[in-house]
């Protein structure tokens, strides 16, 4: 049987998915809030920019697939998106900001 991903395996396939509106990866943008790895399930928490962002069923479907590509078949998948706490741009990493021109 295959070994689980780590954090960082699992935050490098994430980085495979960007929002198409903005044009950066997930990982970057801050989106990932929580990454929670036991023997049976893998749970992810992630956010969008906005509520109201019409790529966000796309974005799921994207982290979904990038993910069961480096999971155990027998390994649950939960993606779940959260509104708390609000993303916000400070939570890019420094290098996205500043590609994207967003000061603080």
């Amino acid at each position: 049987m295959p070994a689980l991903p780590d954090t960082e395996q699992l935050r490098t396939a994430l980085k495979q998915v960007a929002d198409p509106e903005i044009g950066a990866n997930i990982v970057d943008l801050g989106l990932v809030y929580r990454i929670d790895i036991t023997p049976e399930r893998v749970t992810i928490d992630l956010t969008l920019t906005s509520p109201a962002c019409p790529m966000g069923t796309l974005i799921v479907e994207d982290a979904r697939a990038e993910v069961q590509r480096i999971l155990p078949a027998a390994t649950v998948l939960d993606i779940n998106v959260v509104w708390e706490p609000p993303w916000q741009p400070s939570m890019m990493t420094p290098t996205c900001r500043e590609r994207l021109g967003w000061s603080e």
